[in-house]
């Protein structure tokens, strides 16, 4: 089965079960409370490694906890012709990173400051400036493209195109950054501000994207005057991380954010980027080394961040203390989803399974794909009799618990002891599957939360 069929399958199908719908919170069932077995399950910090969240490393193998890892490629490994592709050179890494059981976030670029030029040769003719700034001349020699030019133009929105018809249901990938325009793809040409694509080219590039990607989320680096940001999967990722992330100064990025009316768009849309290279090494000490205004929890509890790219974090020696500390900042960063408690009606192998389940977001953020929640009931045997819920993950935002009813008609159990479960299993396989803050998260069945045990009577 390809990528695109698994991911499609696994994410964003209406699920039919033997001719009938398990339920979500639409389901007309009630369960009589004289009659329901009620379970209470008790809280505790989910993992650092919870999927699509958390510390990313730059690709490569680390043993911090983290379900994400990042990486750039130039235009020119992937661009050879105005419609000819080699995807090889992505698909590598893709598959890599797969290979330990993550997902990748990534950036095309044109421009990387002292790398190599990364616009492809068949555009050698389109203009270019030449620039020192940020330590250039070690690496190579740093150039700027005319983002104004035709011919750029119309390969940057061809290249969007073809890959999000090849990339955008792939489970390999859990976000990508928009990318492409500016130094590092940042959107930006500072100090040579003239230099930048001029909006009009930057709303087509963003057209360009939305309507490549109807499912993966993207991220741009910051809202642009004259450009519509206010998109329905674009989110934005603040490559400064608690240095320059906070109020007052109003180029930063949050208040930046505000200003552009999108405060609340971490609701429906990610925020990600990078904690500041200068203080990665620092922050997790005694006295953490960010400046006045920038402590790392006030700045994920403002942005609502979800991912941070914090590689020191993977590459230093932590002592305890701060090995502790850094978990906890991973652990704090996105959604964190608690089973508070579910019901069960008084089970007969002759009559549909009735049941609750009550959840609650103790993150800073949503669950941002509509990954498919199932039911399972486990046997003394270990054996697992599953369910697929039309439930969606997406909606259950922090301080507002969400109780989801299911039906399950003609189940197939018969009497006996079982334990009632529920997962949310990773579309890509050997991914890691979501696992809930709760103490009986993986205690029968790994990456299973058993919600109590019932008997299945004639």
């Amino acid at each position: 089965m390809s990528h695109q069929s698994v991911f499609l399958s696994g994410l964003f199908s209406v699920i039919t079960l033997l001719g009938f719908t398990c339920g979500g919170a639409a389901e007309k069932a009630a369960v009589p409370s004289d009659q329901a077995q009620v379970f209470t399950l008790s809280y505790q910090n989910a993992p650092a490694d919870n999927p699509l969240k958390g510390f990313v490393p730059y690709q490569g193998a680390y043993t911090f906890p983290h379900s994400l890892e990042w990486f750039y490629l130039p235009l020119k490994d992937l661009q050879t012709d105005f419609s000819t592709f080699n995807w090889a050179p992505l698909d590598s890494r893709l598959n890599a990173i797969a290979g330990r059981g993550h997902q990748a976030i990534f950036r095309i670029y044109l421009d990387y400051p002292n790398h190599p030029y990364g616009v492809p040769d068949f555009l050698a003719a389109v203009p270019k400036n030449s620039y020192t700034n940020f330590e250039n001349g070690s690496k190579a020699t740093s150039y700027s493209p005319d983002y104004r030019n035709a011919d750029l133009q119309r390969a940057v929105l061809n290249f969007i195109a073809a890959l999000g018809a090849r990339y955008d249901s792939d489970p390999r990938v859990g976000f990508i950054t928009a990318g492409l325009l500016g130094f590092w793809g940042e959107w930006h040409t500072y100090p040579h501000s003239t230099w930048m694509a001029p909006a009009a080219f930057m709303n087509q590039v963003l057209d360009a994207y939305e309507k490549a990607f109807p499912h993966l989320q993207i991220l741009a680096r910051e809202p642009k005057s004259g450009v519509n940001m206010n998109r329905p999967r674009l989110g934005f990722h603040d490559d400064s991380f608690a240095y320059t992330t906070l109020a007052p100064t109003t180029w930063h990025f949050w208040p930046n954010i505000t200003a552009a009316g999108l405060q609340d768009l971490w609701k429906t849309r990610p925020i990600g980027g990078e904690v500041r290279p200068e203080v990665q090494g620092c922050m997790w000490d005694d006295q953490p080394c960010t400046p006045a205004g920038q402590d790392f929890d006030l700045c994920v509890t403002t942005t609502h961040a979800t991912w941070m790219m914090n590689h020191r974090v993977f590459t230093d020696t932590l002592a305890a203390t701060q090995l502790q500390r850094a978990t906890a900042g991973a652990q704090s960063l996105g959604y964190s989803l608690h089973v508070s408690q579910a019901t069960l009606e008084s089970p007969r192998t002759a009559h549909a399974l009735h049941g609750t389940v009550t959840i609650e977001n103790r993150g800073v953020a949503p669950f941002y794909y509509p990954w498919t929640v199932q039911m399972a009931a486990m046997d003394n045997a270990g054996h697992l009799s599953t369910w697929p819920m039309t439930w969606d993950l997406r909606t259950v935002l922090p301080g507002s618990p969400i109780t989801w009813t299911f039906t399950i008609p003609n189940h197939g159990i018969t009497t006996g002891t079982y334990t009632l479960l529920i997962g949310v299993p990773n579309p890509m396989a050997g991914g890691h599957a979501l696992k809930f803050a709760n103490t009986t998260q993986d205690q029968l069945r790994s990456d299973w939360l058993s919600l109590g045990t019932f008997t299945m009577n004639p």
